[in-house]
């Protein structure tokens, strides 16, 4: 099975979205799935990444080479955006799925994680700031700003190793789109 995940701007997510869904894929039975995230073209931001004429020229381009699209953007606040995505998910069919990370992609790397204890989980789900509130914080802390994606890819590493904890604290979002996967890729 071939994955493609479509992120917003892949210079940074990359390093998020590679071993959450590696591991995602493996956790629900698909551990041969080969993993990859579009970097061409680059989309350089949500309002790009929402744009169906922008889609289809990646799902033209992947198409004879890839059995499952995934398409994976912030939330950042926009409680419309879920609807965004259904749309886009009727309008490219069965293979093509999409989520909104709340609000953004580090809070799935951020439940993947031991915290420090100050930190409650409510508030980081609540937060609509999450990159600079909390991931870019922890970061600084455990000295990885400086490594490839600001800390994104070491701790995107680490949190995809707890995998189960992402689905269980992030059940709106990151845990909905698996189940759908799961029964998706069950019906293969």
């Amino acid at each position: 099975m071939r994955v493609l995940i479509i992120p917003e701007d892949f210079r940074k997510d990359q390093y998020i979205l590679k071993p959450m869904f590696d591991r995602l894929f493996r956790s629900i039975g698909k551990p041969t799935a080969r993993i990859q995230v579009c970097q061409e073209p680059l989309l350089g931001g949500v309002i790009e990444a929402l744009k169906s004429d922008r889609i289809v020229e990646i799902v033209e381009r992947y198409v004879g080479m890839t059995d499952v699209f995934i398409l994976c953007v912030d939330r950042d606040g926009k409680e419309g955006r879920r609807q965004r995505l259904n749309e886009i998910e009727a309008e490219f069919g069965a293979s093509f799925f999409s989520e909104n990370a709340w609000e953004e992609l580090e809070t799935w790397v951020l439940a993947g994680l031991d915290l420090p204890d100050e930190w409650k989980w409510r508030d980081i789900r609540a937060e609509t700031r999450v990159k600079e509130t909390y991931f870019e914080p922890l970061a600084e802390r455990r000295g990885l700003s400086d490594s490839p994606g600001g800390g994104r890819n070491p701790l995107g590493e680490e949190a995809s190793g707890r995998i189960d904890a992402v689905r269980q604290k992030c059940p709106e979002d990151f845990d909905a789109l698996a189940r759908r996967l799961e029964i998706a890729i069950g019906e293969r």
